[in-house]
């Protein structure tokens, strides 16, 4: 390996991969590709107190959709909501329709390129309940990152990376 691939295993920060177009934000603030799910929080569209943590999984394209304390949303009926569109939508603008398709497993063409004509082909999927809390609780530990003050400091809840050379060290799964 050369120094440059193996450069970010020296730092305490590593870079942000910027989103593919602007997101909303207000809509859909947290949205994430990890633990086999497209997960997310998505904003009520009647409750501005009120937010829905939403996901699908890779392969089956099991989904779900709850409030942040595990309440059923009431349009799962049968199918995805619109909290789970929106979702999608979200993923496609952060990450792009190649990268979202390739992670939930599913073949997705050249001429499919929105969050929309992407969703139509994980309707093959069912609903089954998921907890939440997991989510939602990374949801907020962004949220408090936010909050820190501006530094180039070191921030030592983000120094997780190991100090040696083990191999593999400080990789995320």
């Amino acid at each position: 390996m050369d120094a440059e691939n193996t450069a970010w295993q020296r730092r305490s920060a590593v870079r942000v991969v910027p989103g593919v177009a602007p997101r909303k934000l207000a809509k859909v603030p947290f949205v994430e590709l990890a633990d086999g799910r497209l997960q997310g929080v998505v904003s009520s569209g009647s409750d501005v107190e009120r937010v829905y943590v939403s996901s699908m999984s890779a392969g089956e394209h099991v989904y779900h959709c709850s409030t942040n304390n595990n309440r059923p949303c009431g349009g799962l009926r049968g199918q995805p909501c619109n909290h789970l569109q929106a979702l999608v939508d979200e993923a496609v603008l952060q990450y792009g329709v190649p990268r979202v398709a390739r992670y939930l497993r599913v073949e997705a063409g050249d001429e499919v390129t929105t969050g929309a004509g992407l969703m139509a082909l994980l309707l093959d999927g069912r609903h089954e309940p998921s907890p939440a809390a997991v989510v939602f609780s990374r949801f907020l530990r962004h949220l408090a990152y936010l909050e820190l003050p501006e530094t180039t400091e070191p921030i030592p809840e983000l120094h997780w990376f190991p100090a040696g050379g083990m191999a593999g060290a400080g990789t995320v799964s």
